[in-house]
């Protein structure tokens, strides 16, 4: 590959994960200006402070939540260097031009639960696509970044969460226990759906199975199933004797039909199922 084509391939990435935070941040503005804000529900974050001032002073959203961000974004970069600084600048921007456009109105008409529901969608759509390229909006994930350059013994994650905690209890004390109830409900839904999106929604389950008839169970699973079966070598510690450990990965469907099929050939095997967040390889397909 040329030098002019791998600069242009860059270039086209470069400007495709741009225009995904873009994306990710106009999902977020809209669950903020939408349903966050009309309804005071303070999910955390700086977009969670805005609507908490807001309360008490007349400034516009965007403003706020630019204003609380550009000096935060500058002591970050005095601390810990300019790497994250182009990213991070273009995501703050971006949301709060996006705050600035979308109107603000009760998109779900007073009902606190669709509200917590439909924000929380939107909010964990947005995080993803915005974590996926490695950016942020600025705001509560950056003050984590900074707390944890003076307290590395600390995660990032654990940081988050306790910031957000703090804000969304303050929302609480603010707007009422009722508000703040069903905002911690949307910031679990968010939790989730992001979650869902960065992992994979493809879960499958895992079947270890411990049987005195390790072939024939195996035999009839890849016949019946069509799915591969792994043998381990186990040692049994109470009897002393070796066994073999039976390993396989099903969708959540076909497990069902798994142990029904162990427990028809021996009814004494021991099996357990285990979740797995996502499978790769032969057989698990987009698909499966």
């Amino acid at each position: 590959m040329s030098k002019r084509r791998r600069l242009l391939e860059r270039a086209k990435k470069k400007i495709s994960s741009w225009f995904l935070v873009a994306a990710g941040t106009f999902f977020m503005a809209a669950g903020t200006n939408m349903v966050y804000e009309p309804m005071r529900m303070v999910t955390g974050g700086f977009a969670g402070i805005a609507i908490l001032l807001r309360n008490f002073i007349s400034i516009p959203l965007w403003l706020i939540t630019l204003i609380l961000n550009i000096p935060l974004f500058f002591v970050c970069i005095k601390i810990l260097g300019s790497r994250f600084a182009e990213r991070a600048l273009w995501g703050i921007l971006c949301f709060s031009t996006g705050i600035a456009i979308f109107p603000q109105f009760f998109l779900v008409g007073g009902d606190y639960l669709m509200a917590a529901l439909l924000g929380g969608v939107l909010n964990g759509i947005g995080l993803a696509l915005i974590f996926r390229q490695g950016a942020s909006t600025g705001g509560s994930d950056m003050l984590a970044s900074l707390i944890k350059h003076f307290f590395p013994e600390l995660s990032t994650a654990f940081l988050l969460a306790i910031i957000d905690d703090v804000i969304v209890v303050l929302g609480m004390i603010v707007y009422g226990v009722k508000t703040g109830l069903y905002s911690m409900v949307a910031v679990f839904v968010t939790s989730r759906i992001t979650d869902s999106i960065l992992e994979g929604m493809k879960f499958a389950k895992i079947l270890y199975i411990i049987s005195s008839e390790p072939e024939r169970i195996a035999e009839s699973i890849m016949e019946k199933m069509g799915r591969g079966v792994t043998s381990l070598t186990g040692k049994g510690m109470y009897s002393g004797g070796d066994k073999k450990v039976l390993l396989c990965a099903v969708s959540k469907r076909q497990s069902v039909i798994v142990v029904q099929i162990v427990k028809t050939i021996d009814e004494h095997a021991f099996v357990i199922i285990s979740d797995a967040r996502e499978v790769l390889g032969e057989g698990f397909g987009s698909d499966f």
